[in-house]
């Protein structure tokens, strides 16, 4: 058995799957009526709209199939998010990547595996809806137009869900996003009596580019921005711009020692990004931070607020500076 390899942009895949708050929800008949529609279109006993986490498949949605979850390492769909479009196994028995895996050799007994990989955009893969049969199969050109078509159904569902709670330019989560995963990190910070922390960017001279290189130029350097910030910061611990030019990040389990190491890591990284994208301009920054214990009774309205008054005095600071 081999496998799956991890996506050279896994950072960024899983914040996006993890910002639709749908793992661990619901089954939601939107997606249920296309795996039943599909499980009886191609006549097999399986079909499953799967989301590939960090060490699991979790179904969203599963017709013949009764658990909610496997192991990533054993996935068949775990191996289809490495590419686009269909991943197509006639039998499973002719693949050493699969012919002694567990769900092979034992139930559901795998033989004829066939997913069409769901993306959130272009790069972005999160998992598949996918066809299983305990027998070896092929399926011809209309068949494959056909898994697509409903795929392509699935994705439309997900994208409603991503509008409501993603930022389009960027894809990390907007404010609506960033208020729902935060609610949640409360709960868990509380009941583990685990430290909070907010940290707020602010662009500098972010209207300057604008009006000096064009407004493609400024989201150039917000998708930029955006991907520091995950590849700075640990899963665990949400990002999200909140509008405009302004980004914001919920640390867990951070005081001040472990929030100053954090940042000093961000600066550097912000410093060599600006360098190796060689613009006519850096891309630069305000940030503020605000601590808080596990039992705050603040809102996140407020807590956001402290970080804010905090990178106010940063960009003040900036602005001193450069006038001496």
């Amino acid at each position: 058995m081999k496998r799956p390899a991890i996506p050279q942009n896994e950072a960024e895949r899983l914040h996006a799957l993890r910002a639709l708050q749908i793992l661990d929800s619901s089954h939601e008949e939107r997606f249920d009526r296309v795996t039943r529609l599909a499980r009886r279109l191609f006549g097999v006993p399986i079909s499953l709209v799967s989301l590939i986490d960090e060490d699991r498949q979790w179904f969203k949605s599963a017709q013949g199939l009764d658990v909610p979850e496997t192991s990533r390492d054993v996935s068949f769909c775990g191996h289809a998010i490495n590419q686009t479009g269909l991943f197509i196994v006639p039998d499973v028995l002719d693949d050493e990547r699969f012919h002694d895996n567990p769900l092979v050799t034992d139930a559901p007994n795998i033989r004829f595996y066939a997913g069409y990989v769901l993306k959130i955009r272009q790069g972005i893969n999160i998992g598949t809806l996918c066809l299983i049969d305990s027998k070896p199969r092929e399926m011809d050109e209309e068949d494959r137009q056909l898994l697509q078509d409903l795929g392509e159904m699935i994705e439309q569902e997900i994208k409603s869900i991503q509008l409501a709670t993603l930022d389009e330019l960027t894809s990390i989560s907007n404010r609506r996003g960033f208020m729902t995963l935060v609610d949640h990190s409360l709960k868990v910070c509380r009941r583990n009596k685990i430290p909070i922390s907010i940290v707020l960017f602010d662009l500098n001279k972010f209207k300057t580019i604008n009006d000096t290189y064009g407004h493609h130029e400024g989201d150039f350097v917000l998708v930029s921005f955006a991907q520091i910030l995950l590849e700075s910061f640990r899963d665990c611990d949400v990002v999200a711009r909140l509008g405009g030019d302004e980004f914001v990040v919920m640390l867990l389990d951070s005081d001040e020692g472990r929030v100053g190491a954090v940042l000093e890591r961000f600066r550097n990284a912000a410093a060599n990004a600006s360098k190796k994208l060689g613009k006519p301009y850096q891309i630069e920054y305000s940030m503020g931070v605000a601590h808080f214990p596990h039992d705050t009774d603040e809102a996140i309205e407020n807590m956001i607020q402290e970080a804010d008054k905090a990178m106010y005095a940063d960009k003040k600071d900036q602005d001193i500076g450069r006038d001496r």
